[in-house]
């Protein structure tokens, strides 16, 4: 079993086909408090997969859970993180990856997913398949509000991570995801208010 990665919530592992998440401790948390707190976690974030990829999304499938040791395991996933793959693809790609990323963001919001940590580096290219993962925050929700700011934040992330393309990577995934006018407002009203705050 290999680390292929260690974050603040969790070390991943690869074993041949599969991934496997393990939860970290946090020993600044009450010993009670955590173990239950990543319990919890580990159950949801299984569910948010699960009705992902009931919903028709492109995310890894979950094999086992087990909750009594904050463990997940999972498909493993051989693409590459788009971000790696935008800055050196060429126009045409990029305009047809990010529509599929817009379309699959539109599929997550209309089965009331949000990803709540959208960024390039959660985001694989499998073959012609774009891959989302990583829903280690991810709830569900039927706001438009919610839904809004996953895009919000998104957008900021991308602006960051990719700014010389950034145009056509955002210009793709608003046609992807087909935004209505409603979800427009809302996302400049939460863009105001993130400007007003800041400032």
């Amino acid at each position: 079993m290999d680390l292929i990665a260690k974050g603040a919530e969790a070390n991943l592992f690869r074993q041949g086909g599969r991934l496997i998440k393990d939860r970290v401790k946090k020993k600044y948390r009450i010993s009670e408090l955590d173990e239950r707190l990543r319990r919890l976690r580990t159950r949801h974030e299984a569910k948010i997969l699960d009705n992902a990829k009931s919903a028709g999304v492109n995310v890894p499938r979950v094999l086992k859970v087990d909750e009594s040791a904050n463990v997940i395991e999972m498909e493993f996933i051989d693409g590459r993180r788009m971000k790696d793959i935008f800055d050196e693809t060429g126009r045409r790609d990029v305009d047809e990856i990010s529509l599929k990323i817009g379309e699959t963001i539109a599929r997550l919001h209309k089965h009331n997913i949000i990803h709540n940590d959208l960024t390039t580096s959660n985001i694989l290219l499998k073959g012609n398949a774009v891959y989302f993962i990583d829903f280690g925050l991810g709830y569900s929700s039927t706001r438009l509000e919610d839904k809004a700011m996953d895009l919000v934040v998104f957008k900021k992330s991308l602006n960051a991570s990719h700014t010389k393309i950034f145009n056509a990577i955002w210009r793709g995934i608003l046609e992807g995801y087909g935004m209505d006018k409603q979800t427009e407002k809302q996302m400049h009203d939460i863009e105001k208010r993130v400007r007003y705050a800041s400032g």
